[in-house]
């Protein structure tokens, strides 16, 4: 049984792990103070930031986080969809695409514009997902970091 919710406060440690997983996909080492950080402000109600979690069998397996934001192009928010992973022990059962269609719904119901994301150009495996449930922008990101 596959279940999709918020993260709860209690979930820091499996949650933890999965972060662990994508960071060590991407490639990143993102400081613990850091990952600290981001996770009390996944449960802070005052937050643009929120995060989910997939559970099979009692077992939380992938995550997902959007960001809510303003944007000029449009009067309703913009949802990013800024991480998304699944343990690789999961894969291969459409929890990729249960956990972008949870954002979709917390996004629409929060009456936003639209979800958008970014993945490196090397993940193709979910970039054939990504076609099929979404559309290509033609953007490309620059980035400069401070």
């Amino acid at each position: 049984m596959i279940t999709i919710r918020p993260v709860q406060p209690g979930d820091f440690d499996n949650w933890l792990d999965l972060w662990l997983g994508y960071q060590t996909f991407y490639r990143v080492d993102i400081p613990i103070e850091t990952s600290r950080i981001v996770w009390r402000r996944l449960l802070d109600p005052a937050e643009p930031m929120h995060g989910a979690l997939a559970v099979l069998d009692d077992t939380p397996v992938g995550l997902v986080h959007h960001i809510l934001h303003r944007t000029c192009w449009a009067v309703q928010e913009d949802c990013y969809l800024q991480d998304l992973f699944v343990a690789p022990t999961a894969r291969g059962q459409g929890l990729g695409r249960k956990l972008i269609e949870h954002v979709y719904a917390a996004a629409a119901a929060t009456g936003c514009a639209r979800v958008y994301w970014l993945t490196h150009e090397t993940n193709s495996t979910a970039m054939a997902l990504y076609d099929r449930i979404s559309e290509r922008s033609g953007f490309l990101e620059y980035s400069k970091s401070l």
